[in-house]
């Protein structure tokens, strides 16, 4: 790309709006004036599959690898067993092992979408290899000197629990993503921690016991959480959370949420998550009204190709276009099939569009045909009971439309 021929990935970040907080700027900037430096940004398997939340910290690794750096992709195996407190107000549920392990190897594979991992590149390590291995007396020994409970308490992913509880476990969780620095200091002359903006006081605490424990200069960088404009977290919608999974979230769902995010929201989300230049992108910055669409088009095209590729990117965006440019009708609409047998007794609209994942209650759904925000094959259904039947069903299929830009199509099946 062409910003990467600029002398220091640190300007790159900073002016495509990433960084939030650093340690030492100057120290930081000098370092990645010369290429090779090894840096390090951890994920919890919390779940099988990365999501968009995770794809900022991905796109991060991806600018600094495009600048001669070294990423080491550390998947918490084992911190992943605790739970992160970080930006939570509750207890987060402890995974099985079997189930982490799953989860590692989905991480594994997704991460590959941007990071090229041939020829030593990039690394990716489990902290399970070195922290469930510990000698719990030796760890306080060693590790717990080296940290004050008052300065832990002070920390904001502490206050936030205190009120509401805050387990011994959870509390633990700082120390072992501080040991997880030292650790990689030791073995593989990390010399940055990144990670987002709610990750800065366990951070914090990383490069503090490694300064303290082996007297080594290292650093860290948060980044801006992925929010709106208004300071809401992007990547959920009424059936959860966008994920980089196509089986999770098909292509045209991930396409279609970025098309439909809010005017004021285009231009920083093209800066974090395309590789578009910033002249480009400044192209963008002056269109209003309908003439923003255009830019909404480039940018759900540009992040769907990162993550599905080309082909599947184009093919996503010719089907938002029959559908809501064209007809209402696409080939690979979403869809649910839906019985022969069903649709000849009758199937109530509101348990199929439950089914289908197109309202998360009933409730939501009546609410909406009054709002007259429901319809079928183009006609207003302002009845509850509403139930379809065979005449519903043209050519075998029938379409759901809620709102004005939420198609899925029923397919029955002979």
């Amino acid at each position: 790309m062409a910003e990467h021929t600029k002398t220091n990935v640190f300007d790159i970040l900073k002016d495509r709006g990433y960084l939030a907080q650093v340690t030492h700027e100057h120290e930081i900037r000098e370092l990645l004036s010369r290429p090779g430096v090894s840096f390090y940004i951890g994920f919890d398997p919390t779940a099988d599959s990365l999501h968009v939340g995770h794809f900022v910290q991905m796109m991060v690794m991806a600018h600094m690898q495009k600048a001669g750096h070294r990423p080491i992709v550390l998947l918490g195996g084992g911190t992943g067993m605790i739970g992160d407190p970080s930006g939570r107000s509750d207890l987060r549920q402890v995974l099985t092992k079997e189930l982490i392990d799953h989860n590692v190897k989905r991480f594994r594979e997704q991460m590959k979408i941007l990071i090229d991992f041939d020829q030593d590149r990039a690394v990716m390590v489990d902290n399970a290899e070195w922290l469930l291995s510990l000698n719990y007396i030796e760890f306080l020994r060693d590790i717990g000197a080296h940290f004050s409970v008052n300065r832990m308490l002070t920390a904001e992913c502490f206050r936030q629990r205190l009120e509401k509880g805050l387990s011994f476990l959870e509390f633990n969780y700082m120390l072992m993503q501080a040991y997880d620095f030292l650790y990689l200091s030791r073995h593989l002359d990390c010399r940055l921690e990144l990670g987002g903006d709610d990750q800065w006081s366990n951070i914090l605490a990383g490069i503090d016991l490694v300064r303290r424990k082996d007297q080594k200069d290292v650093y860290g960088m948060t980044f801006q959480l992925l929010t709106t404009s208004t300071g809401v977290k992007m990547g959920k919608t009424a059936g959860g959370a966008v994920w980089l999974d196509a089986a999770k979230t098909s292509p045209f769902d991930f396409y279609q949420y970025w098309r439909n995010i809010d005017d004021a929201d285009v231009i920083r989300c093209m800066k974090l998550l395309t590789f578009l230049d910033l002249d480009e992108i400044e192209g963008y910055a002056g269109l209003r009204d309908q003439a923003i669409n255009q830019a909404k088009k480039k940018l759900a095209y540009e992040v769907t190709a990162i993550v599905h590729g080309q082909n599947t990117a184009m093919a996503a965006q010719k089907q938002a276009e029959a559908l809501f440019e064209g007809s209402g009708r696409a080939d690979s609409m979403p869809e649910t099939s839906v019985s022969g047998q069903l649709a000849a007794d009758g199937i109530r609209l509101l348990d199929i569009m439950l089914e289908a994942g197109l309202i998360a209650s009933k409730g939501e759904g009546r609410r909406l045909m009054q709002q007259n925000g429901i319809s079928l094959n183009d006609e207003k259904v302002v009845d509850p009971d509403y139930c379809l039947t065979e005449q519903d069903f043209t050519g075998g299929e029938a379409i759901i439309r809620k709102g004005k830009k939420v198609y899925h199509r029923l397919r029955k099946r002979t």
